[in-house]
């Protein structure tokens, strides 16, 4: 069964390629579809469109429906297109004349731009709950290791003193700024695109506004034709949140890579975290973070990928747009893995104590010495000339002291800060129970 069928045969080869793996994606946006269908239902049934007893009739078979999808029994049978067709299939099976009514006043373009709406709105949902997560626990590991030094590096070469709370704590930050970008996204996610039919609007009086407070959006896609034209975008605006927190979790799988060497030894993960070799007895290998790592490099490209589908479309609805799902559940999906195994990884983290006292760092304090000179009346450049001439000339002994106290740095890592703006970056979202609206959707007219 199609939506678009005509009785006309498709040669079943033509059919199996414009298909392709949609029918696997589709089960995705099962649950979703049925919620939007029942927006649409008693919308059509407030508008007069449809009678309320047959919108009664369908909101109980739709709710069944939902119940179906969460639990993975609703399907695609053999034959059925798509889960729009499916749905709309058992709806006639089992109602009739009544069935066939729910397709009123939309198309499948608005009806597939509803479904990936609010199935990313729920996604947006899952990772910004783990990233926080995530970011919480790195907190708490910078705080038990606050004063616990170690080397910074710039240019992969030693530079100053650094901390496992400055470090813990920077990557916590990192991951807060990603939730606030990923606010940005979800608020554009959050847009209506239901009644604007196939990007040009309905001769049908559709009440727009309505269905947008049924599915507790936070705004509408007034024009019909941004609102097909976001189809692309909107993937391509998940994509890029995808890759920025895939960014931050990359560079510190990295990070903790090098940091558990045997050059380094900063920090160690227990045997069970780590592989051997087939030939060397003494190898503890991270593959773990190696796979963060490079999953999470892979997933900086999902917003490109989108761009490659999409970048020389014109406004309208094209297939092209079927293939973004390939690209994008699957991202998603390995997002979430990757943050929760960096959440197990960072939380069997075990940090080297007095890494600073080797005299591989004993040059690290050398800018403490030039600050040391200018407290003392040096100008600047002349204490940096005459530090780099006692290193030079073999003369230079290190103290260990040192004297950081503004914000943001070892004396002072504004971990309190940094959780405060992490709570509000994750405080910035409204997340919606997509299961509490089919609830209040289900009895909408035994209430009126």
């Amino acid at each position: 069964m199609k939506l678009w069928d005509k009785e006309i045969s498709t040669e079943q080869g033509i059919l199996a390629f414009t298909t392709g793996k949609d029918p696997l994606y589709d089960l995705d946006l099962a649950s979703y579809d049925v919620l939007g269908s029942m927006a649409h239902t008693i919308m059509l049934a407030e508008t007069g469109l449809l009678e309320k007893d047959e919108a009664a009739q369908l909101l109980l078979e739709l709710e069944q429906l939902h119940s179906e999808a969460m639990e993975g029994k609703l399907v695609l049978e053999p034959g059925v297109e798509d889960i729009h067709s499916q749905v709309e299939m058992v709806l006639t099976r089992k109602l009739g004349d009544v069935g066939k009514k729910i397709h009123t006043g939309r198309s499948r373009n608005d009806q597939v731009m509803v479904d990936i709406k609010l199935f990313l709105r729920d996604e947006i949902k899952e990772v910004a709950g783990r990233t926080m997560n995530l970011a919480e626990l790195l907190l708490k590991q910078a705080t038990t290791h606050r004063d616990v030094l170690m080397p910074g590096y710039t240019h992969m070469q030693v530079a100053m003193p650094s901390s496992f709370g400055l470090w813990f704590g920077g990557y916590a930050e990192s991951l807060s700024d990603d939730l606030t970008y990923l606010q940005g996204i979800h608020a554009i996610v959050n847009q209506n695109p239901l009644g604007s039919a196939a990007g040009f609007g309905s001769s049908f009086p559709v009440d727009r506004e309505l269905t947008t407070r049924l599915l507790s959006f936070d705004n509408l896609h007034i024009s019909s034709v941004n609102a097909q034209m976001n189809r692309g975008k909107t993937e391509w605006y998940v994509g890029t949140g995808i890759g920025a927190i895939a960014s931050s979790i990359a560079r510190l799988a990295m990070d903790a890579v090098l940091f558990m060497g045997q050059n380094y030894r900063f920090i160690s993960l227990p045997p069970e975290l780590t592989t051997g070799s087939s030939i060397m007895p003494h190898k503890k290998n991270p593959d773990v973070l190696e796979l963060i790592r490079a999953k999470c490099n892979r997933l900086t490209m999902v917003a490109s990928e989108v761009s490659a589908v999409t970048g020389n479309l014109i406004s309208g609805y094209h297939r092209d747009f079927q293939l973004l799902k390939e690209i994008l559940h699957p991202a998603l999906e390995e997002l979430n893995i990757c943050l929760e195994m960096m959440q197990y990884v960072v939380e069997h983290m075990e940090v080297k104590q007095d890494i600073l006292n080797d005299d591989t760092y004993q040059y690290i304090y050398s800018v403490e010495e030039v600050n040391l000179k200018v407290q003392a009346g040096v100008p600047f450049r002349d204490a940096y000339r005459e530090v780099a001439s006692e290193i030079d000339r073999g003369h230079y002994r290190p103290g260990r002291d040192h004297t950081y106290t503004h914000l943001g740095s070892i004396g002072n890592p504004g971990l309190a800060e940094i959780e405060e703006k992490l709570q509000k970056a994750y405080g910035g979202f409204r997340f919606v129970n997509s299961t509490e609206l089919v609830n209040k959707m289900r009895n909408y007219f035994e209430k009126s």
